[in-house]
């Protein structure tokens, strides 16, 4: 390391894909030093191009809020075998399971957000969502998708097909239980 190195070890690139929990997947475009009230500063410039937003990120807080590398294959597969299990449904009033269900897709844990997309999605032949459902819906696939996309080197909507795809050969075993039952 050069004598005058940065204090702080950067752990991102410039080209890195990074998940910054509350946003999802973007890309660190570029590191960028400031001052700011007379403190220099060195920040992470994170792009998120769904939401055509950039974000700055001190290099010296990046752990503390949680940003990430991409997850590894392993976390990757664990997520994906997650939405090929039963979902779960609390019996609890919806404004609590709204608030459980953000609370997981903000937090970046990619098993917590396939959980969140195996619980709230409906299959064709299966009862309308509630707007706010499909919202929720919306905003955890979509940031799982953009993960595997990112991943895997597809688009987001390739991406969430291969998603739906197991979604919805889930719901045909889990479904057809349920017709049994009746």
């Amino acid at each position: 390391m050069a004598a005058n190195a940065p204090a702080t070890v950067l752990i991102f690139d410039v080209g890195d894909y990074v998940v910054y929990p509350k946003h999802g997947v973007g890309r660190v475009i570029e590191l960028q030093k400031s001052e700011i009230a007379g403190m220099a500063l060195e920040l992470y410039v994170l792009r998120f191009e769904k939401e055509r937003m950039t974000l700055r990120v001190p290099t010296n807080k990046a752990e503390s809020v949680g940003m990430r590398k991409l997850s590894s294959d392993k976390t990757m597969q664990e997520a994906l075998a997650t939405l090929k299990g039963k979902p779960k449904v609390k019996r609890t009033m919806w404004s609590r399971r709204a608030q459980e269900y953000e609370a997981k897709i903000n937090s970046g844990d990619l098993v917590s957000i396939a959980e969140v997309t195996r619980d709230l999605f409906r299959a064709d032949d299966q009862p309308e969502q509630s707007y706010s459902e499909r919202q929720i819906f919306e905003a955890a696939s979509s940031r799982l998708a953009r993960e595997l996309a990112a991943m895997e080197q597809v688009d987001e909507p390739a991406a969430l097909d291969k998603i739906l795809e197991i979604l919805n050969k889930a719901a045909a075993i889990y479904n057809k239980d349920k017709v049994l039952e009746k």
